[in-house]
């Protein structure tokens, strides 16, 4: 690993995420033989890129209320307290720790918040690249991905399955697809 990184277009400064251009995905085994996706579709990040790009920071946040798996009556169970409890615990929140390059892939560690439980978390990420919109702004994207397991932040409703096996599967793969704006 080198102490700076050269990434072709990257400029240091604030960013802020295009929701139009970006989405916040998970997805969950379910009943053993699929998985189920859905999203966040309320969220927010700030992205901090420092002159060196492995000093930069994120900060992102995910409204509870906001889960769609495209299924209302599943919706309204994910928001009680069987599972995210969004009442008491209205955001899942990611507050990055460092940034890190392995191998030529980048990964970004921090501190993942979920129903009051704090787990350090690892997103690989990969670079979509930095330029322009037909708008004047200057824009990078990217996409990052991780793993945890639901049961390490309280979420751990399931039910046995006649045909044997459980309902849900204890792994949810996060997805971010991600474009952000450089502020002015």
């Amino acid at each position: 690993m080198s102490d700076t990184i050269t990434i072709p277009g990257y400029k240091a400064g604030t960013w802020t995420i295009d929701k139009a251009h970006s989405a916040v995905t998970f997805s969950i085994r379910h009943i053993m033989i699929s998985k189920v996706k859905g999203t966040f579709d309320d969220f927010d990040a700030t992205f901090v890129t420092g002159e060196n790009p492995l000093e930069s920071t994120v900060t992102a946040s995910a409204k509870v209320v906001s889960i769609n798996t495209n299924e209302a009556n599943r919706d309204g169970h994910l928001r009680t307290g069987d599972f995210f409890d969004a009442e008491t615990y209205p955001t899942i929140d990611f507050a990055s720790t460092g940034l890190r390059e392995v191998k030529g892939e980048f990964l970004v560690d921090g501190n993942l918040t979920i129903k009051g439980v704090t787990k350090p978390a690892t997103f690989e990420l990969e670079f979509g690249g930095f330029g322009g919109d037909p708008y004047g702004n200057y824009k990078f994207g990217a996409t990052a991905k991780t793993e945890v397991n639901r049961e390490d932040f309280g979420l751990t409703y399931n039910a046995a399955l006649e045909t044997g096996g459980m309902l849900l599967g204890d792994k949810v793969t996060i997805t971010l697809e991600l474009q952000a704006a450089l502020n002015a």
